[in-house]
């Protein structure tokens, strides 16, 4: 995921739920849907900062260079301006990206 291309809000804000739901008409799926893929959100971005801050992994025990390593906290600040992954949820969701199917559904029509 390209971090400097989101156009999410960091900031929470008040949203009618039924502008959400309004592609599929069931909130409750949609809140459903919108979980999901904030946790997986949140899992990739997790494994993207794991990476790189392993790059900066000390396994010595000198305490200069833990609190002098800048670029360590370079990184973290910029992650941790990030929005929250439910907002990305909710912004790809806005934006019809997200792929979602109901198995449960597609067996009714058949």
């Amino acid at each position: 995921m390209d971090y400097k291309r989101i156009s999410a809000r960091t900031t929470t804000e008040t949203r009618d739920l039924t502008d959400l739901s309004k592609e599929n008409g069931n909130i409750y799926e949609v809140v459903k849907i919108l979980g999901k893929r904030a946790n997986q959100i949140s899992v990739e971005m997790k494994q993207d900062l794991d990476a790189k801050l392993q790059e900066f992994a000390s396994y010595s025990d000198n305490l200069e260079e833990i609190f002098e390593n800048h670029e360590q906290i370079e990184i973290s600040r910029f992650y941790e301006k990030l929005p929250k992954p439910t907002l990305l949820a909710i912004d790809e969701w806005e934006h019809d990206e997200i792929y979602y199917r109901n198995p449960n559904k597609e067996k009714d029509q058949f």
